[in-house]
């Protein structure tokens, strides 16, 4: 059977997949007008609404308040004026605030940067943005260094999955999934059109220009613009001890030239339904510096990225106990990697890569009752690679296509006092390739249960856990990479376990007028661990399903608000994190029940932020304890724990009816010299100015 996409190359879908996905969607279709009726918007999950409840002279969010006391799994929310206080750059600086969480680093402002959240791994982490997922399954990592925080509204961490049954089959499909939400419109009294611009500068010759701007075109259509232009020569000083010697250094073609432009539209048609468009373009010219071995601190790699999306959304109320959600994503992403210093049969090493994708997303929940909710989701996605987009490709590039449909039926029973969640996702994936051999088709049932207790009539105490378990498909380079990849691999599995409490308490009459306490013990597995395990060259390395790790953890994220006088508001947030992530491989190994590579066991951060007036200040410290940078345990591969300090200061007034802010920052106030991952020397102190405004 073939199927041919409209608008793109002629793709052929697999009948195996189509079949499934065919039923899945009549089943749907059959579904939906049995119980067509009015919108249910009581539900306490289903409420995307900001309100604001006034403290003394304070006002705190219900909405994230509410997310973090009432969701059955563990989560983050940090957004609108915590995000500016940061001194962030971009999500990946942001996201290191979250307890659980490590981010590799590999230095300056164009380094990757991925995140891995309880040592499950960076593939088992889904991005989402405005609610549809930002995959890469060439090599399963998304870089979050790519997105600028000028943009992002909210960005929020859950364990397990969203608490919410009515979501794509997507959100069901990974270990933890981090949501980014893009600027939603504001606009004024009658005004038609809002907009910010800002530009930022500062070390590492950064010069960063940016616009956001926004306009009512009727009563319920609306557009937004967003576009940011980064340009750094990315020259900073480290320290290398590598030898024996102590010499102080400066980072080379560590550059980058990005350009990022946003573009969508949103509307109602009626007081039930809603939809929006976007399109995205990112654009980048970056240099790779080399690890720095052995005094070699030069590096001539350059990668080149472009990707661009469309995605389109839509939500309607088919009565009062049904609701719809569609989604239609395509993306087509774009990599050139260039090393001058190694050559091949066509000349210098210059590999490029092509991929496509196209995604398709159906939601359906129904209201059985004032308590009970069902929801029945499936996903059908196809993603190409090529090394070319002509014939002439790489030596033994088999040019992998990969059919997925992903199926869901979730349930949620909600009392007053006690919610209790179950899904179960279907995954269905075929892959086929034009020479050697696929991994063919793969069939996996993955359950999630997750409840939340409130144990007293205090509806400040509420208890929550959740049992998960879900896999990670291998990606096309672990596959089919040339003389790499493996196409025999087995998924990698892991089964999460999770127990936890959370408390907000709201005072009166006092300086504390708000705590919020939320912490949690987890035991996680990982079975089938994929890992590279290098041939007789570096150049030729061998995928195995070898690996197996238990993983145990405790996070606690505790927040406070203080009203000290009239004039300041103080808010206060610490974070800490234990974790024992062990290797059980091969009790016959050295590394038997040893600490995995790069992850430490003790971690933390504190947040302080004060409001006077119209000023503002900030300060924040980030500690990461020792680590290993293999499997062994042994002095050789030690690594020294790492802090920083960055501290800030910004002032806001109003010039003609326009608000100005004007920001100064200090990172790594006292020039401490780390590497996140080693060999990958970090920025030591650094500066950056921000001045923005409204129009």
């Amino acid at each position: 059977m073939k199927l041919f996409l409209p608008g793109a190359k002629r793709l052929p879908v697999d009948a195996f997949v189509i079949r499934r996905f065919v039923l899945t969607s009549c089943a749907l279709l059959l579904y939906l007008p049995l119980f067509a009726q009015t919108a249910d918007t009581s539900h306490k999950f289903n409420s995307d609404t900001t309100k604001t409840h006034r403290l003394k002279e304070v006002v705190i969010r219900s909405e994230r308040l509410s997310i973090r006391n009432i969701s059955a799994s563990p989560v983050q929310v940090l957004q609108g004026a915590e995000l500016e206080k940061l001194n962030s750059f971009s999500v990946a600086d942001a996201i290191r605030f979250f307890s659980g969480v490590q981010i590799k680093d590999y230095g300056g402002i164009g380094g990757l940067k991925t995140v891995n959240v309880r040592s499950l791994g960076t593939n088992h982490v889904a991005v989402f943005y405005d609610g549809v997922e930002f995959g890469n399954s060439q090599n399963g990592q998304v870089d979050l260094g790519k997105f600028s925080l000028d943009n992002i509204q909210q960005i929020t961490l859950y364990n397990a999955q969203k608490s919410n049954v009515f979501q794509p089959a997507r959100g069901y499909a990974s270990g933890s999934s981090i949501y980014l939400t893009a600027r939603q419109p504001v606009f004024k009294d009658s005004s038609r059109s809002e907009g910010k611009v800002s530009l930022k500068a500062g070390s590492f010759g950064l010069i960063d220009p940016s616009l956001f701007w926004q306009y009512k075109i009727s009563d319920n259509v609306y557009s937004t613009f967003s576009a940011e232009l980064t340009n750094a020569n990315g020259r900073y000083k480290f320290r290398s001890t590598d030898g024996g010697y102590d010499t102080t250094a400066v980072r080379h073609n560590a550059d980058i030239s990005a350009q990022r432009v946003e573009a969508g539209l949103n509307g109602k048609l009626n007081d039930s339904s809603a939809w929006d468009v976007k399109g995205y373009l990112y654009n980048s010219d970056r240099g790779l510096p080399a690890a720095v071995v052995r005094h070699n601190f030069t590096s001539t790699q350059r990668e080149w990225d472009r990707n661009i999306f469309f995605q389109a959304s839509y939500k309607r109320a088919l009565g009062k106990r049904d609701s719809l959600m569609l989604s239609a994503k395509y993306s087509n992403d774009y990599t050139r990697y260039l090393d001058p210093n190694i050559t091949n049969t066509r000349g210098l090493l210059e590999d490029k890569y092509y991929e496509h994708e196209y995604y398709f997303s159906a939601a359906n929940k129904y209201r059985i009752n004032s308590f009970w909710d069902i929801d029945i989701s499936a996903d059908y996605q196809v993603n190409t690679l090529n090394a070319s987009e002509n014939d002439t490709t790489q030596y033994r590039f088999v040019k992998p296509v990969r059919h997925t449909l992903l199926t869901v039926i979730a349930t949620d029973v909600h009392f007053k006092r006690f919610d209790v969640q179950g899904s179960l996702l279907g995954t269905f994936v075929n892959d086929t390739v034009d020479t050697l051999t696929a991994a063919g088709r793969k069939t996996e049932y993955t359950p999630a249960v997750l409840f939340s207790w409130q144990p007293t009539a205090n509806p400040d105490l509420r208890i929550r856990g959740f049992y998960k378990d879900i896999f990670r498909l291998p990606t096309f380079n672990d596959l089919y990479f040339t003389f790499v990849g493996n196409s025999f691999l087995k998924p990698e599995f892991t089964k999460q376990y999770d127990l936890g409490l959370t408390y907000n308490k709201t005072f009166h009459n006092q300086a504390l007028v708000y705590l919020a306490v939320q912490t949690d013990a987890y035991y996680n597995t990982v079975k089938d661990k994929i890992v590279a395990i290098p041939g007789q060259n570096l150049a030729r390395w061998t995928m195995y399903n070898l690996g197996k790790v238990d993983i145990k953890g405790l996070d606690i994220d505790a927040q406070a608000t203080w009203q000290l006088s009239a004039d300041v508001l103080l808010n206060t947030g610490i974070t800490y994190t234990y974790q024992k992530a062990i290797d059980v491989t091969d009790a016959t190994e050295v590394n038997y029940r040893e600490q995995i590579p790069y992850t430490p066991v003790n971690s933390g951060t504190l947040l302080i932020s004060a409001d006077w007036r119209r000023f503002s200040f900030n300060y924040s410290f980030v500690y990461t304890g020792e680590r290993y940078d293999e499997k062994a345990n042994i002095p050789e591969n030690y690594l020294q724990p790492w802090y920083t300090h960055d501290a800030g200061i910004s002032y806001a007034t109003n010039y003609y009816h326009h608000k100005m802010k004007f920001t100064a920052e200090i990172n790594n106030v006292f020039n401490q010299s780390y590497d996140v991952i080693l060999d990958y020397p970090m920025p030591g102190r650094n500066y950056r100015f921000t001045i923005s405004s409204t129009f």
